[in-house]
C-alpha cells in the first residue's frame, strides 16, 4: 500500500469503529486547535516543547511570577481572542449532529468547540476568556481585563511574541517587576484566568459529568491528545477498565498507546473531516 492510501485505509477503519460503537465519549486536546493558529505543549515523543506551564502554587504564592505571567497574557491574548474553529472543530461539531457524540471532554481552554458549534461540551480545564477571583469568585470577561491590562501597562502593550499553547506569550530578556495588575473591582483580590493550572484540581463537578457520559458511551475516541497529564488520561484508564474499547487520532505518541484497538497516525482535522464524510455517505 502506498501512501497516499494508507490515510483512507486508516479513516475507512475508524468509520467502521464508529459505526460499531455510535456513542462516543470524544476527549479531544491541543491538537484539535493548532490549525487555528494555537501552538500544542509537547513533540511527537511527548516531551515539552517549552518550559512547563506555570504552577498554581507559583502563580499564587509568588508576585514576580504572577506578574511574568500576564505579562505574556497581554501580548499573547490577541491571538487567542482572534483565533477561529479549525477542520477538527468542524468536524467534531458535525459529528454530534449526527448522533455519535454522548459527550466532547476537551483538554483546550480556548472554546473553539462551542464556536464551531459543539454542545455536548465540557471544558475540563476552563476557559481562557474567562477570569475569576480567588476571593469573592466573581467572574468577568478576559477581554475587559485585556483593556485595564493595555492602560496599565502601555510599554508592553506595543510588544509582539511569539504565542504559547495557554494564550500567553514567549516573552524572555523583559523586566517585569514594574507590570502593574488590576485586582478584582468588587473586593480587591486576586485575579487567575479561569483555567485549572498545573498542580490545581478539576472541579469535582466536571469529572462527575465526565465520568457519567463514559458510563453511557459505546467507546472512547481520543483526538490531538498526547494524553501525558493525568487528569485525560485517566479516562482512558477507566473507559479501558470498564471492557469497552478505545480509538484514537494523533501524530506521535501517546501515554495510552498500549489501550488503544485502533490508532490513526494523521493529522487531526483530515482525519476528521474525511470520517464525517464518509459517515454522511452511509
Amino acid at each position: 500500500m502506498n501512501d497516499t492510501s494508507a490515510p483512507l485505509q486508516d479513516t475507512a477503519a475508524l468509520a467502521d469503529f464508529v459505526m460499531r460503537h455510535p456513542r462516543l465519549f470524544v476527549l479531544g486536546g491541543a491538537g484539535c486547535s493548532t490549525e487555528s493558529g494555537i501552538p500544542d505543549y509537547r513533540d511527537a515523543d511527548g516531551e515539552w516543547k517549552r518550559p512547563s506551564p506555570v504552577t498554581f502554587q507559583a502563580f499564587t504564592g509568588d508576585d514576580a511570577t504572577r506578574r511574568r505571567y500576564w505579562a505574556r497574557s497581554l501580548v499573547g491574548w490577541p491571538t487567542m481572542a482572534h483565533a477561529r474553529p479549525g477542520t477538527a472543530h468542524l468536524a467534531l461539531a458535525r459529528l454530534e449532529e449526527l448522533g455519535h457524540v454522548e459527550m466532547l471532554l476537551t483538554q483546550n481552554v480556548d472554546g473553539l468547540h462551542e464556536a464551531a458549534g459543539s454542545r455536548r461540551v465540557v471544558d475540563l480545564h476552563g476557559r481562557i476568556d474567562t477570569v475569576c477571583c480567588l476571593g469573592c469568585e466573581t467572574r468577568t470577561p478576559r477581554a475587559m481585563l485585556q483593556v485595564e491590562l493595555r492602560r496599565r501597562n502601555p510599554r508592553f502593550a506595543e510588544l509582539e511574541a511569539a504565542t504559547a499553547p495557554d494564550g500567553d506569550a514567549d516573552l524572555e530578556d523583559h523586566d517585569f517587576d514594574a507590570f502593574d495588575i488590576p485586582a478584582c473591582p468588587v473586593c480587591g483580590g486576586m485575579l487567575k484566568p479561569d483555567v485549572v493550572f498545573f498542580g490545581e484540581s478539576v472541579p469535582r463537578d466536571r469529572v462527575a459529568a465526565a465520568q457519567a457520559a463514559l458510563a453511557a458511551a459505546d467507546a472512547m475516541l481520543v483526538v490531538g491528545s498526547s494524553l501525558m497529564v493525568y487528569s485525560g488520561f485517566r479516562f482512558a484508564q477507566a473507559c479501558a477498565s470498564a471492557g469497552k474499547p478505545l480509538a484514537a487520532v494523533n501524530l506521535g505518541r501517546t501515554r495510552a498507546d498500549s489501550l488503544f484497538g485502533l490508532k490513526v497516525a494523521q493529522p487531526v482535522g483530515e482525519t476528521l473531516t474525511d470520517l464525517v464524510t464518509r459517515l454522511d455517505g452511509r
